[in-house]
């Protein structure tokens, strides 16, 4: 299967609005009790959130597991900082890009593969001002463009 080819549990659109996603890697999470619960139920937002490398490892923060319904005293923190799983030679690669000038690396994707929370990262360059503009444009000439052959087939 491709990578990001999963059931999409929740995506990060803002991303893709504001940075240049120039790669994409699979990482997985390491998820404390009733988490993948919350997961398989749809309960993650991924809007805010971002990765870090620290000591050789890979972290996301900001990204929200809402707790369990049926949990108990021990459901989860929301907002606690997870870590990715990822291999030492990707976490060096990606530490080595995200020094480069704008570089960071977003989440873009999370989904269950094989009975497994997977999450999409992506390296990403930040987008100008300018270049959220000309986005918008091309989206609004392309939706009309598909609007004008819809009421031309009619």
């Amino acid at each position: 299967m491709p990578k990001g080819k999963g059931n999409a549990i929740a995506q990060n659109k803002k991303a893709s609005h504001d940075y240049f996603i120039e790669d994409t890697i699979e990482a997985g999470l390491v998820l404390d009790g009733t988490e993948i619960k919350s997961i398989r139920k749809g309960k993650v937002q991924l809007k805010d959130s971002y990765i870090q490398i620290r000591n050789g490892e890979a972290w996301v923060s900001n990204m929200h597991i809402s707790p369990y319904e049926q949990g108990n005293i021990f459901n989860h923190d929301p907002i606690r900082t997870r870590k990715l799983l990822l291999h030492k030679r990707q976490i060096q690669q990606l530490n080595y890009d995200i020094k480069r000038d704008g570089y960071t690396i977003v989440p873009l994707k999370m989904y269950i593969k094989d009975g497994y929370a997977k999450l999409l990262i992506g390296l990403g360059k930040g987008k100008k001002n300018y270049d959220k503009r000309q986005d918008l444009k091309k989206k609004d000439a392309k939706r009309d463009m598909a609007r004008a052959m819809k009421d031309r087939v009619r």
